[in-house]
């Protein structure tokens, strides 16, 4: 096989840290197992002497895969590993760990799902609830940032101690661990047991770390010190493709390798093989806007290839159509839908264009499980208010929102009403403990359900919303909850958009029911069978993947950056996403803007203005 000049040092390099700047379509994966062969074949190095981590099992897979394919004797005694497998493997031999210790993710929700009644927590969302919860949790650990100097994002201080204190009681009872506990319990165990830390750095003495730009600091901390004395780290990465800030991930690891190991060498894989020139060049100049990062140059082998298309539209409902009738169009050029994608910065984006494409016939894959937009609590809260304005006796309806906006009916008055049999809305007025600002409030509730049931979908959304007092209520939730104000009124504007093509509100309700099972068939279908179609995916998602033709829709100051981005180091990361979406295309590329979101004018987005489109 031949390989550039680039290639060649990094495969042939021997002793000592080397850092490898892995650019996209730059053949980092043919480097790392071909350097592997290179140990073993020249060097003489035992092959149950080397160690490769990635980040996913399936990437680990895939790499053993291609390596044994090289036919190298004794090759399958090299190690490819997660990060989580290679640190329970030296939690196995250290403290006799098994598998079925391990918790499983089920078993990790039940307990929280428990916890919350148990404490009495209040939520819209159980689940976006437990999601933060654990993500938060995760960030903790990878960070290794102690429970009480931990500073947590959604929740109090006091609520996150508590739970965090429950669920480690919880897996001591049940001597269970979680992957975040191995790497915890790894750092712990080669910080404090000498000889165990020993016999790994003598068991690993060489060590590949594929996407070194994702390192987290508990990862960091324990590859250092299994790495030590001789150091024998080759790290390969991008920290132009550094994207996952979120979750622990610091791009600083990489551009301060060659200053915490002074010995170190660095190449630079500056061949793009996946791109065209035009692609490739557009991708160079996004991305030389960020300060930290390292030059790269990067060119390609494709030839120029043709001009990357920009367009307008007028709103995101637009552009989706818009995008689907080129998927079509291109379809019937010889191209198929497998090779191409859609890659859009948040998962709320992702229900437009599933229902567009559906629309048309277009089969895709959802790369990321879809956030739902139609089986949403906000949505439910706008259906329960129109099918009340349907039917005043519907109970259930009537418990979902009688206190959104607060109209102060206590759990108490609901259980007296409920167990007289009757309709509630017309039980709770006569209960003798109700008092008159209560009845008021009933009293308006049902003035306010009497005009909802004399306007079309559209004008009955907006009067629920800024008549009714909905969009009050989702700020104080919000800021009750500590979550995202931003993100539920994108939520209610999405389901207002919805609104606009239907006559009435029945075939609204149909509509919204059709939809929520539409979109939760796509994710079963997903999950279940690979689809042959285009790929609808996030820029978080996109990563690793590659295709002839992307559109990158909806590029407007809010969306990317997106609007939580306010910080240099935010704004840089954003850069990223869009430099690592851009990087995905082989050879045709799409990039649109909208004129208008959530009936406002957008602002062009700062990253077309740095690239003169």
């Amino acid at each position: 096989m031949d390989f550039n000049i680039e290639q060649q040092k990094a495969i042939e390099h021997h002793k000592g840290p080397m850092l490898v700047l892995a650019g996209p379509g730059s053949g980092k994966t043919t480097v790392i197992i071909y350097r592997v062969k290179y140990l073993i074949e020249q060097y003489n190095v035992p092959p149950q002497k080397i160690l490769v981590v990635t980040y996913t099992k399936a990437a680990a897979t895939e790499m053993k895969q291609r390596f044994m394919q090289l036919g190298v004797l004794g090759g399958e005694l090299v190690i490819f590993g997660t990060f989580h497998n290679v640190f329970f493997r030296i939690l196995r031999k250290a403290y006799g760990y098994r598998l079925e210790q391990i918790i499983n993710n089920d078993e990790k929700w039940n307990f929280f799902k428990k916890l919350i009644i148990e404490l009495g927590i209040e939520t819209n969302d159980q689940e976006e609830y437990i999601k933060d919860l654990l993500s938060e949790i995760s960030l903790m650990k990878n960070e290794l940032i102690p429970l009480k100097q931990y500073h947590t994002a959604h929740f109090s201080e006091k609520l996150f101690q508590k739970m965090v204190k429950k669920y480690e009681q919880y897996k001591a009872v049940k001597n269970k661990i979680d992957f975040d506990d191995m790497l915890t319990q790894c750092y712990e165990y080669l910080t404090t047991e000498e000889q165990g830390k020993k016999y790994w750095q003598n068991h690993y003495e060489y060590i590949l770390l594929d996407e070194y730009q994702d390192i987290n600091q508990a990862q960091n901390m324990c590859i250092s010190l299994l790495a030590e004395p001789q150091n024998n780290i080759f790290a390969v990465g991008d920290d132009d493709q550094s994207i996952y800030c979120f979750r622990g991930a610091r791009p600083d690891f990489l551009l301060q390798f060659t200053q915490k190991y002074t010995n170190a060498e660095k190449t630079t894989l500056c061949v793009n093989y996946r791109s065209t020139e035009k692609i490739i060049k557009l991708s160079e100049k996004v991305i030389s806007h960020n300060q930290k990062r390292f030059e790269k140059n990067m060119h390609g082998q494709k030839g120029e290839g043709k001009k990357i298309i920009f367009f307008t539209e007028k709103d995101a409902h637009n552009e989706a159509e818009k995008i689907a009738l080129k998927l079509s169009q291109i379809r019937k050029k010889g191209i198929p839908y497998q090779e191409m994608a859609v890659i859009y910065r948040t998962n709320l984006q992702g229900g437009v264009f599933a229902r567009a494409l559906a629309q048309k016939g277009i089969p895709f894959l959802l790369k990321d499980k879809s956030f739902n937009l139609y089986s949403h609590w906000i949505s439910k809260d706008f259906s329960a208010y129109l099918k009340l304005s349907q039917n005043i006796e519907n109970d259930g309806e009537l418990r979902r929102i009688v206190n959104k906006p607060k109209r102060y009916i206590s759990r108490e008055l609901l259980e007296s009403a409920e167990n007289e049999n009757m309709p509630l809305f017309r039980t709770l007025f006569t209960l003798p403990n109700i008092r008159k600002y209560q009845q008021q409030n009933l009293s308006d509730l049902q003035l306010h359900l009497a005009q909802i049931k004399k306007r079309n979908p559209l004008q009955a959304i907006k009067y629920i919303r800024n008549i009714v007092g909905y969009d009050d209520y989702l700020k104080e939730y919000a800021k009750f909850s500590k979550a995202s104000l931003e993100g539920y009124l994108e939520i209610a504007e999405e389901i207002t958009q919805f609104a606009e093509d239907t006559k009435d509100i029945e075939s609204f309700l149909q509509k919204l029911q059709y939809m929520e099972m539409q979109m939760e068939q796509e994710n079963r279908k997903n999950t279940e069978q690979q689809i042959q179609g285009v790929t609808l995916s996030t820029m978080h998602s996109a990563k690793g993947l590659e295709f002839e033709v992307v559109f990158i829709p909806s590029i407007v100051e809010e969306v990317i950056p997106h609007k939580k981005s306010t910080t240099p180091e935010q704004i840089e990361e954003e850069r990223r996403l869009f430099y690592v979406a851009i990087t995905r295309a082989k050879s045709k590329l799409y990039i649109s803007e909208i004129t208008q979101r959530h009936d406002k004018k957008t602002k062009r987005s700062c990253f077309l203005k740095e690239i003169g489109l």
